[in-house]
């Protein structure tokens, strides 16, 4: 009897876990991080370059990249990177962050920033894939 009972919240589960690691294409993401690359690495060896280093993104507080001379504008930004923050983020940087120094106009497509987020957030801060 606890077994059924046990079912359909295993279905349940799984159901959520496949629905939200469906949120992105972690391939399609890395094409369009190509876009990215002009300024800013991820992954293993990754360094600070025109724009700090994207490893360990997703649930670091804005503008606290160690070794990275980030604009007032962002050490003030008040806002810890997730998915939700960083699409309107790259959506558009000056409107997200007014005054911070970041050239990219934004990705105005959100399948390409939802998939870039599925990219990013896979790496930890020592650029290894989690």
């Amino acid at each position: 009897m606890k077994l059924i009972h046990a079912l359909p919240a295993a279905a349940a589960l799984a159901f959520i876990s496949s629905s939200a690691l469906a949120a992105g294409d972690p391939a399609a993401g890395a094409k369009v991080f190509m876009k990215c690359r002009a300024c800013h690495q991820i992954g293993p060896g990754a360094k600070n370059g025109v724009g700090p280093d994207m490893n360990g993104l997703d649930g670091r507080k804005v503008g606290t990249a160690a070794g990275y001379s980030y604009s007032e504008a962002m050490k003030n930004a008040g806002f810890t990177w997730d998915q939700k923050n960083f699409e309107e983020y790259i959506t558009s940087p000056k409107a997200k962050v007014p005054g911070n120094k970041m050239p990219f106009a934004g990705l105005p497509n959100a399948t390409d920033r939802e998939n870039v987020w599925a990219y990013i957030s896979e790496f930890k801060a020592d650029g290894s894939k989690k």
